[in-house]
């Protein structure tokens, strides 16, 4: 694949009051997988939109290979962001079969698989002569992954594809990704609500908050850079002393803290606390969910 990166600078969107995008600075580089991850209305769907100029944004812009990607038929042609579909689509969309959904995508991104389409709808248990306001939740999820992975695009996005799956379907969908970018070196960027599972396929981590990208790193890294603390109330306040807590639970005299420091550096403090590594989950939530509460 093009070693080409996705760039964003500067960054803003705005939907009346509500700011979707605030200053995003971004940079993809070939050969990843990322996870976007945020609560709903963080600005994950505008972003992917943006970068794939599927939206205009008010400031800032978007190149690939360091030329806009705005209305530049070569830069568009290796990029694809796969929608999460419903009923709210306009009728032109929903009346659409499957096949002709397909047809579409093979007319659109000239990477396009046919074989690996077909091959990617069978195994889902697509029909190919449904029309897409026919489909199930789960249906319609199993159709944006096969645009997507057959879609063959370099830089391949896809807003909540495991949304409506089962469980084996989910399971399914990432050890595809896991096949197809091992194959191929594709970049794919995946936003989802399903952290769990999809946490040991991010190699990294873009965390959205309000519109800003407040976390941009390497997966492991980031979750190094958190853990929680506990022990007795007065211990765990001296260990957490000067540094950012982002959650506390307290019961009784025990206390537990999520604070933004390595385990290393607290233990280095020969306190009597214990120190456990985080989730991804629970970083998000740590970061997203709560307020700060101290330094």
């Amino acid at each position: 694949m093009d070693g080409k990166f996705l760039q964003a600078e500067g960054l803003c969107k705005t939907y009346g009051k509500v700011t979707a995008l605030d200053h995003v600075n971004l940079t993809l580089e070939p050969g990843h997988i990322y996870g976007l991850i945020g609560r709903n209305g963080a600005g994950k769907t505008t972003l992917l939109a943006a970068l794939t100029a599927q939206l205009p944004v008010e400031e800032g812009r978007v190149t690939y290979g360091g030329e806009p990607v705005w209305e530049n038929e070569k830069a568009l042609a290796d990029l694809c962001f796969s929608r999460e579909l419903s009923g709210k689509l306009g009728a032109s969309v929903n009346s659409l079969r499957v096949k002709e959904y397909l047809k579409a995508g093979r007319m659109f991104y000239p990477h396009w698989d046919e074989e690996y389409a077909h091959r990617l709808t069978k195994q889902f248990g697509l029909n190919e002569k449904k029309r897409i306001n026919a489909l199930s939740k789960g249906m319609m999820s199993a159709l944006t992954i096969v645009l997507a992975l057959a879609s063959r695009a370099p830089i391949t996005m896809m807003d909540e594809p495991v949304a409506g799956l089962d469980i084996v379907a989910r399971e399914d969908f990432y050890r595809l990704l896991l096949e197809d970018y091992a194959a191929t070196g594709r970049t794919f960027v995946i936003s989802t609500h399903i952290l769990e599972e999809a946490a040991t396929v991010f190699e990294r981590v873009l965390i959205l908050k309000e519109g800003r990208l407040i976390e941009d790193c390497d997966a492991d890294e980031l979750l190094a850079r958190f853990c929680a603390v506990s022990g007795r109330e007065d211990v765990v306040d001296a260990a957490c002393t000067g540094y950012e807590v982002l959650h506390t639970e307290t019961l009784g005299r025990q206390k537990c803290c999520t604070v933004r420091a390595t385990a290393d550096n607290i233990l280095a403090r020969g306190l009597d606390v214990d120190c456990t590594a985080l989730s991804l989950q629970k970083v998000f939530v740590a970061l997203c969910g709560h307020e700060r509460e101290g330094v």
